[in-house]
C-alpha cells in the first residue's frame, strides 16, 4: 500500500480534527512555561494546512500548499516549523507523483527535517517539538509498507513527547524558568505526537 492524495487528505483532516479537540489542553500545557497560545497557533496552522491539502491536485502541491497555508495562518515558531516541514517534504517529492512508497515518504520527511534544523534551533533533549519530531522521522526509515512509516513515527513521537516531562527547557520563554520547567510536558512535542497519531490512524482506515 502506498500513500496517495485521497489518503493524504484523510490524514490531514484527521490531524486538524484532533488538534482542534486538544486546543485547550495544548494551551494549558503552554501556559505552564510559555504564553499559553500554542493550542490556538497549532489549530490555525493545521486547519489551514488541511484546507490547502483538500484543494490540491497532486501530492507535491498538497504538501507545498499545506506549508504555505500553515505559515500564513499561524504565528511565531509554529508558523516556521510547520511551514518549513511541509514545504520541505514537497521539495523532496517528484513532480507528478501519484503515490509514494515507504522509502519515498521516509526520505521526504528526512529532507524536510534537515531543512527545518537549518532555521529552527533544537535537538532531542531540549524540551521542544524536536523531542517528538526527530525520533518520529528516524523511526520512519526501513519500513516496507507505506503505512509503517506513520505507525512507527506515531509511536516514537508519543514516547518523545512523554519524555519532555523530565527535561529542562533550553529554548524560548520556558528556558527562563530553569528547573521550574521540569515536570511539565512540552506542548510543541505533544502537538507533534497528536499529528503523527492522526496520520497513522487515518492511513490505516
Amino acid at each position: 500500500m502506498e500513500l496517495t492524495l485521497p489518503i493524504l487528505k484523510k490524514m490531514f483532516d484527521g490531524a486538524a480534527r484532533d488538534i482542534a479537540a486538544e486546543e485547550q489542553n495544548l494551551c494549558r500545557l503552554d501556559s505552564a512555561c510559555g504564553d499559553g497560545d500554542h493550542g490556538v497557533a497549532m489549530r490555525g496552522a493545521i486547519e489551514a494546512a488541511s484546507g490547502a491539502v483538500q484543494a490540491a491536485a497532486n501530492l507535491k502541491d498538497a504538501f507545498f500548499d499545506a506549508g504555505m497555508a500553515a505559515m500564513a495562518n499561524s504565528n511565531g515558531s509554529t508558523s516556521t516549523i510547520y511551514g518549513t516541514l511541509f514545504t520541505g517534504i514537497s521539495d523532496a517529492l517528484p513532480a507528478g507523483a501519484e503515490s509514494l512508497s515507504a522509502a519515498q515518504i521516509a526520505s521526504a520527511f528526512e529532507g524536510a527535517l534537515a531543512s527545518m534544523r537549518e532555521v529552527v534551533k533544537g535537538d532531542v533533549g531540549d524540551k521542544t517539538c524536536f523531542d517528538a519530531l526527530i525520533p518520529a522521522v528516524r523511526a520512519m526509515k526501513g519500513a516496507a509498507d507505506a503505512a509503517e512509516p506513520f505507525s512507527a513515527a506515531a509511536k516514537a513521537a508519543d514516547e518523545g513527547a512523554k519524555s519532555t516531562e523530565k527535561l529542562r527547557a533550553k529554548f524560548g520563554r520556558a528556558r527562563n524558568l530553569g528547573e521550574k520547567s521540569v515536570g511539565t510536558l512540552d506542548p510543541g512535542a505533544v502537538s507533534n505526537a497528536i499529528m503523527f497519531a492522526a496520520f497513522s490512524r487515518e492511513f490505516g482506515k
